[in-house]
């Protein structure tokens, strides 16, 4: 991970150290004058003439546009007594900056609500910039950074920018070198409040770490990853942070009557795994207990999905990734809040021992499934999760899991829908905005929930005669299990894996949706209230 750092001014070469090789600046475009505008109120001083990097800009080919890039020498832009980072980059807001401005009633539009607020532009500049210095060994930052909420999200958006999946390997007829994809190794954040951001500074690379386990978790190949392994370096982890942590393997889940985990996992050689991780601070003020789906690789069993489906759903584990890395920040935090994990861990696969549509299986909760679909298998293996969390009582419990591709139809690649009880599906909403992250309330209409009956079972797990609200459905689906129980339910079955290019702080591969969020929720159930 890069190493992060925070200054009041820009490191300048001196007769025994070097400056930075970057220095990172932000540019907005000037309406006005259809030029660039180089943001530096708020910013710190760093000794470049930006009227004249303002003026040079456009005849690059620079319009400031959002999360371009352009490099200039700084001597193009400096006088003689210029001893900073002899490399300029400077990354673009675009015009997102302007429709964000505050002060200016009737400008905000839902954008902001999707975290891209002033706050959440420049974390999104940060990583973008981030991104584009990798190999690069140091850079520094002068991003605006006129409050705690900029110099936080300046922090956060670098360190996650800095990103690069270590199991990648190059092999040695490839013609590239490894360096090709290391990550940023130094940032150096310079900000006028640079002396008052130790608690941000902690608070970023916690969420790094958090947020680049995950990614590599969904990174990882399948063949490398299954159930048995996930939970193993789940327990791994729990010991390096002192977290009490429990697994059930196939005959523990037969003894605790988990029907569902039993019975998406047992057309695989890999067998299914439910894992427990608990963080528990003395005198906590509440205790929260998260869910995570963890399907290792889902083929759709039985019901099989076609090829060109198949290839991203090593990602269909990213819920569990994302708890679990959740689970390791707030310990690393010491946030004051009891978390207890569950990771349900599977691997959904056709063969002779499969399950089968019109299979019925009975869950923890003793509740009856119908299987009509076996693709539907997510909703299954939380559903045992959720019954077992709600059993200790928690004060809340949030489930994350990649669940429907209806949720892409809804809502698109990027912005994840939540359901549930409604005032802790507001919290997790405002705290996605605070975290920058993208997070839509979504309702769980009571018309559609006489789908799930089944004449044969309590439930069937799910509604084949319509496709209509497949994203709501299951989410009803899984209310079934939680009782009386506040609940929220994240289905981040889009932005949880990028298979496109990357933007902003998002690199191709998985994300690491959820993790910003839930870490900010967890911090705001750590306050008293």
């Amino acid at each position: 991970m890069s190493t992060i750092e925070l200054s009041q001014s820009v490191p300048t070469t001196s007769d025994d150290a070097p400056a930075p090789q970057t220095l990172v600046l932000a540019a907005v475009p000037d309406g006005e004058a259809r030029g660039v505008e180089l943001l530096v109120e708020g910013a710190a001083e760093t000794g470049v003439d930006t009227r004249a990097l303002a003026a040079l800009l456009p005849d690059l080919g620079f319009k400031a546009e959002q999360d371009a890039v352009a490099r200039v020498p700084a001597g193009a832009v400096s006088d003689a007594e210029y001893c900073g980072p002899p490399v300029l980059v400077v990354v673009g807001l675009g015009k997102a900056w302007a429709a964000a401005d505050p002060t200016k009633a009737g400008t905000v539009d839902d954008e902001a609500a999707l975290g891209a607020d002033r706050p959440g532009l420049l974390r999104r500049a940060a990583g973008r910039a981030a991104r584009a210095l990798a190999g690069t060994t140091w850079a520094a930052m002068a991003l605006p950074t006129p409050s705690d909420s900029e110099l936080r999200s300046v922090i956060e958006g670098a360190a996650l920018g800095a990103y690069s999946w270590s199991g990648r390997s190059t092999g040695p007829d490839q013609g590239s070198s490894q360096a090709d994809t290391e990550a940023l190794e130094r940032i150096t954040v310079v900000s006028p409040l640079a002396d008052a951001g130790q608690e941000a500074l902690a608070g970023a690379r916690a969420l790094a770490r958090a947020t680049a386990l995950a990614r590599d978790l969904v990174n990882e190949p399948p063949n490398r990853l299954t159930p048995p392994v996930f939970a193993e370096r789940a327990e791994e982890l729990a010991a390096q942070a002192g977290l009490d942590v429990t697994v059930w393997d196939d005959e523990a889940l037969a003894e605790q009557g988990c029907g569902g985990i039993i019975g998406v996992g047992q057309g695989s050689v890999n067998g299914p795994r439910l894992v427990r991780l608990e963080w528990a601070p003395e005198d906590p003020a509440a205790h929260v207990a998260l869910v995570g789906k963890g399907i290792t690789f889902d083929s759709g069993g039985l019901s099989l999905k076609p090829a060109a489906s198949m290839p991203e759903m090593k990602s269909d584990m990213a819920g569990a990734a994302a708890v679990l890395g959740t689970v390791m920040a707030a310990a690393q935090l010491e946030l004051g809040v009891r978390v207890t994990a569950w990771l349900a861990l599977a691997e959904n696969m056709p063969s002779g021992g499969a399950q089968r549509p019109s299979d019925i299986v009975t869950m923890r909760s003793g509740t009856t499934v119908e299987i009509t679909n076996t693709d539907a298998e997510g909703r299954l293996v939380m559903a045992d999760a959720l019954a077992t969390a709600v059993a200790e009582e928690p004060d809340a419990v949030v489930d994350v899991a990649t669940l429907t591709g209806a949720q892409l139809i809804a809502l698109g690649e990027r912005v994840a829908g939540v359901m549930g009880t409604p005032m802790l599906r507001e919290e997790l909403v405002a705290a996605a905005q605070r975290s920058g992250e993208a997070l839509w309330p979504m309702p769980l209409p009571a018309s559609l929930r006489e789908g799930l009956d089944s004449p044969f079972a309590d439930l069937r797990n799910a509604n084949m005669s319509s496709r209509f609200g497949g994203m709501l459905s299951a989410g009803l689906f899984l209310r079934e299990f939680v009782g009386r129980t506040p609940w929220a339910h994240l289905d981040v079955a889009g932005p949880a894996y990028n298979d496109k290019a990357p933007w902003g702080l998002t690199p191709t591969g998985g994300t690491g949706m959820g993790v910003a969020t839930l870490v900010e929720w967890l911090r705001s159930q750590a306050q008293p209230h």
